[in-house]
């Protein structure tokens, strides 16, 4: 194989990896992770519909993990939208799903045009800035918190706690250690102590913002509970900036790689909105996830038993020949229509159009004020997560940037 499925090195590139079991064993067993592994579009399409494929991964995680103690952080693991089977999913993404659409997107969007002309107001014209930490990063991030209704100044400390429980997921399940356990645990509990309390605030005195949108969400007398408050307030902290980060970070990568296709972008901005998609595309952020059998099924002539998880490559199914042609070519004329970046089926995201937006007006401006960007030569590494891919810093120099 090109690279070991799920190594380190994948992180660099994983594309011939997945290239090649689609090729050769395209319902893969991987030992190691104890795992199905589908990497053909229409295979992984198939299994976001398969109602045999649960969601509901927490009761397994709290299996191997076991540990009486951490229940707490199995509760709230369970309560996000995300890994939540049919019925329970329904019901929340009911509550929530007024907050995202593209009506209230785009009323955020002069609110996310004027936090991208700040953060590039405020550079160095040094000839040289880091896309991640200066612009990427710091983003998506003042978005969610203005949409959360939180302080920018607590983001450091929410992203510390949201990361250590991050950690959970993208990686070997039978690997986690007893002490990221542990410290998944510290930091639900830190969360629940921080949310609590801006949902008491929110209760006694409501805004516009999505915290008190969540407390008020009724459908029939039905509410969330405080664990699904607070499970999703997390939920919408770390899918709400990092993979929005990692969009704007691969997709610019990916251009200044493709000199052709950054041209084309300069001399027509008005194809930007479709670069998006084929960004998502070409190098989403989301390469997987996974599921786990509710019962014996058969895919591509593979028996999967009950019990075992199932991984959903998205990223492979993304440059599968036989729903996209020259898959791993950037085109941003391309239409890639029915790309799997933000997963599908009754679990498709949420913020996609958040995503999309933000990324658009954050090529748009870049593209507008700086001339010249190109890549350094630096060396560049990527975040250790197998599930997200994005990388640590994007260095890049420019020649000019204008007001």
């Amino acid at each position: 194989m090109a690279t070991a499925l799920f190594s380190p090195e994948m992180l660099v590139d994983p594309y011939p990896t997945y290239d090649e079991l689609r090729r050769t064993d395209p319902v893969h067993w991987h030992e190691p992770f104890a795992a199905w592994v589908l990497t053909r579009y229409d295979d992984v399409v198939a299994a976001t519909h398969d109602p045999r494929l649960r969601s509901d991964r927490a009761g397994g995680m709290s299996e191997r993990a076991g540990c009486p103690e951490l229940q707490r952080l199995f509760d709230v693991i369970g309560a996000q939208m995300n890994i939540t089977n049919p019925e329970r999913h329904h019901r929340l993404r009911a509550l929530v799903a007024k907050v995202f659409t593209p009506r209230a997107v785009d009323a955020l969007r002069p609110a996310v045009e004027e936090l991208v002309d700040g953060l590039l107001d405020r550079l160095p014209d040094q000839g040289r800035i880091d896309v991640i930490t200066d612009f990427a990063f710091p983003l998506p991030a003042r978005v969610i918190a203005r949409l959360l209704g939180l302080e920018s100044d607590d983001l450091v400390q929410l992203k510390a706690w949201s990361d250590d429980f991050s950690t959970l997921f993208g990686t070997d399940p039978s690997a986690v250690t007893a002490e990221q356990y542990q410290r998944a645990l510290r930091s639900t509990n830190e969360l629940t102590e921080f949310f609590s309390a801006e949902f008491a605030k929110r209760r006694a005195s409501p805004g516009d913002d999505l915290l008190s949108l969540l407390v008020q969400a009724e459908i029939d007398g039905d509410r969330l509970s405080e664990t699904e408050l607070i499970a999703n307030a997390n939920l919408f902290l770390a899918a709400g900036h990092e993979t929005t980060t990692h969009l704007i970070g691969n997709g610019l990568l990916a251009l200044l790689r493709h000199p052709d296709q950054l041209r084309l972008l300069l001399e027509e901005p008005s194809l930007i909105p479709n670069a998006v998609e084929e960004f998502l595309r070409y190098d989403g952020t989301v390469q997987f996830m996974n599921r786990e059998a509710g019962e014996d099924l058969t895919i591509g002539g593979k028996s999967i038993r009950k019990g075992q998880l199932v991984y959903l490559m998205f990223a492979a199914a993304n440059r599968d020949p036989a729903r996209f042609p020259d898959p791993n070519r950037l085109d941003v004329r391309r239409k890639p229509e029915g790309h799997l970046a933000f997963g599908h089926g009754p679990h498709v995201c949420l913020g996609a159009a958040l995503a999309r937006m933000e990324a658009g007006v954050a090529f748009a401006a870049l593209f507008r004020r700086f001339s010249g960007l190109r890549l350094t030569g630096e060396p560049l590494e990527y975040q250790e997560n197998l599930e997200l891919r994005g990388l640590k810093s994007l260095p890049v120099a420019f020649d000019h940037r204008s007001a």
